[in-house]
């Protein structure tokens, strides 16, 4: 299982009072593969660390499921078609029934069979450093029988072990504590949502330098020319954008209050939008 290296960060938080309690983040947090990403310290204004894997498992992400030993041809083979948490956490994969991860579990001795489900989240748009996390579960491979189509297969996949490494940070995460997660509610239109800012709202996404005040100064290309800025992430506590020039910087805009639905995050980022434009 890969981990991260060592990381330097640039990290200030501001709070302001208008109309709408605004919080902004600007942080400069390196993985090992020079990604931005958040100071890593969680609060109650951010997912935790079992939501964030909760939500890339059970998301449309791409995933590869690996078990050690297997020689595959294609790696396609090995890749899920659908995936589901059961109500205990263990993660339910869909896979034709002549696969190789179906003939493995099934041949498996003792249902001892080690394997690990790697999951690949890469931004829906286009920005440096594309990939925005990863996810790796860890566990034991059974076949579930009866639960799919003729012709499929379900295999179970009991989790023993999680990490997370995404634009939030990098760490273990409990069994238990996945099992007990929660989905993030925007996760099924996010794309659509992002892609949708980026192409018919850039001008006020771009507006949004404007909450950063001097930082962005420190931060702007050496020649002084403005960045360009991307809608990366959205989650129900805010908006990620990366602000693309000489150097990435990534930004974090708080909602005044966490949104449960699109309806909501509307209303959320009609706020957002009339506070940069000030």
């Amino acid at each position: 299982m890969s981990r991260p290296g060592n990381t330097t960060r640039i990290t200030d938080s501001t709070k302001n009072a208008d109309a709408v309690q605004k919080s902004v983040e600007v942080t400069e947090v390196r993985s090992a593969h020079g990604q931005p990403r958040h100071s890593g310290h969680e609060s109650d204004r951010m997912p935790s660390a079992a939501d964030r894997t909760r939500t890339l498992v059970q998301s449309t992400c791409s995933a590869v499921l690996m078990i050690p030993g297997l020689d595959v041809p294609r790696t396609e083979q090995l890749v899920p078609q659908a995936r589901v948490v059961g109500p205990d956490g263990e993660v339910f994969l869909l896979f034709p029934a002549d696969s190789p991860a179906v003939r493995a579990a099934t041949h498996a001795q003792d249902d001892e069979l080690p394997a690990v489900l790697e999951i690949t989240d890469v931004a829906p748009v286009s920005v440096p450093q594309r990939i925005r996390g990863r996810a790796w579960v860890s566990g034991w491979l059974t076949c579930a029988p009866g639960l799919a189509e003729p012709g499929s297969t379900m295999v179970r996949l009991e989790p023993g072990e999680l990490y997370v490494d995404d634009l939030w940070g990098a760490c273990s995460v409990d069994a238990d504590t996945f099992a007990r997660a929660s989905v993030d509610p925007l996760t099924a239109h996010e794309t659509e949502l992002l892609q949708h800012l980026h192409s018919a709202h850039s001008g006020q996404v771009q507006e949004l330098c404007g909450l950063l005040g001097d930082r962005t100064r420190a931060l702007a290309d050496g020649d002084g020319s403005p960045v360009r800025a991307v809608p990366l992430a959205l989650d129900r506590f805010g908006l990620r954008v990366r602000f693309v020039g000489e150097r990435c910087f990534d930004a974090r805009f708080d909602f005044p209050e966490p949104v449960d639905g699109v309806t909501e995050l509307r209303r959320a980022m009609r706020a957002l939008f009339s506070a940069a434009a000030g």
